[in-house]
């Protein structure tokens, strides 16, 4: 019992100390059920590609504001902004083939791997009165070599779906939610 204390105790030291460079607070809020590590406040490149889930908060009504895409060193990081009530959930996994929640249509994502995501605890926009992210699609940014776009989709049943094209096979992934304001942070191996 000790050591799983002292282990929590770690993990909350490791999650105050994330940030993702934005503005605001970077007090990182993960949901209970998380499964999956989150990069540490040295930055450490991830470890992993399994799949990652999250659940979001009870009162969660969330929308996708702005997608922004950065590089760090061992990483390069995509932030959804979220506007709206809540904390967000999430299903992060590498899919063979991008389709669409709701229509199955297929999208064209550049690169050689689609990570597909899921921000579950998601609302319309005329439903929670946020405006929607509105800017290009793909996301793109040349300073972040890993990632090839940002493909947003839209939401369908309460998830909002985007579309990650990495150009290498596979690579390690993390997830954070973090708040002050509101967004969920993926970090992609880039060594």
């Amino acid at each position: 019992m000790r050591n799983r204390m002292v282990l929590l105790v770690a993990a909350a030291m490791v999650l105050v100390g994330c940030g993702d460079g934005g503005s605001g607070s970077n007090t990182t809020t993960t949901a209970p059920t998380t499964t999956g590590t989150l990069t540490d406040a040295q930055g450490t490149a991830p470890r992993d590609a399994l799949p990652k889930r999250g659940t979001p908060s009870n009162d969660a009504g969330l929308t996708v504001t702005g997608i922004r895409i950065g590089h760090h060193a061992g990483f390069d990081r995509v932030v959804y902004e979220l506007g709206g009530t809540g904390t967000p959930g999430w299903i992060v996994q590498y899919t063979e083939q991008a389709i669409q929640d709701g229509s199955g249509k297929v999208v064209d994502v550049a690169g050689r791997s689609i990570l597909e995501v899921q921000i579950t605890g998601s609302a319309y926009p005329f439903d929670n009165g946020v405006t929607p992210y509105s800017g290009p699609d793909p996301v793109t940014d040349p300073s972040a070599p890993m990632i090839a776009g940002v493909y947003r989709s839209g939401v369908f049943e309460g998830t909002t779906q985007s579309f990650i094209g990495v150009t290498t096979d596979h690579p390690a992934f993390e997830i954070s939610a973090m708040s002050d304001p509101t967004r969920l942070v993926i970090d992609i191996a880039n060594t």
